[in-house]
């Protein structure tokens, strides 16, 4: 499945990047993907990445330093799983946008979504 990186984070390089096709996210949204990014980055000490598989799931991949010996792999994937359950509105909002504004079917799903006040995810 194909992936398309969203936002990452580095802490080795101190920097956060936010891809262009996501810049027309609401600010607010943006602003709480910049957070986590940043947030994890620090606390694992690595480069966090958010994104999304062409079919609107969202992925995070973490890329630890090459010197990184003691890199903690089991408390990244409990980060991980903290951001699903703490962020789950905003990945559901994330995965809504994707799908209404990133994929050939977005029309049909903005129109449900109208229609019936939701959509199955």
């Amino acid at each position: 499945m194909e992936k398309t990186v969203m936002a990452a984070a580095s802490f080795e390089k101190q920097k956060y990047y936010i891809a262009p096709e996501f810049v027309s996210l609401p600010d607010s949204i943006k602003a709480e993907v910049q957070t986590v990014c940043v947030v994890i980055a620090q606390k694992l000490m690595c480069t966090f990445v958010m994104g999304f598989y062409s079919d609107g799931d969202i992925y995070f991949d973490i890329v630890k330093s090459e010197d990184a010996i003691d890199f903690d792999d089991i408390g990244a994937e409990l980060e991980i799983k903290e951001i699903r359950r703490e962020k789950s509105e905003l990945l559901k909002a994330l995965k809504i946008w994707y799908l209404i504004y990133k994929t050939p079917d977005g029309e049909k799903v903005k129109e449900e979504l109208l229609k019936t006040g939701k959509v199955e995810l």
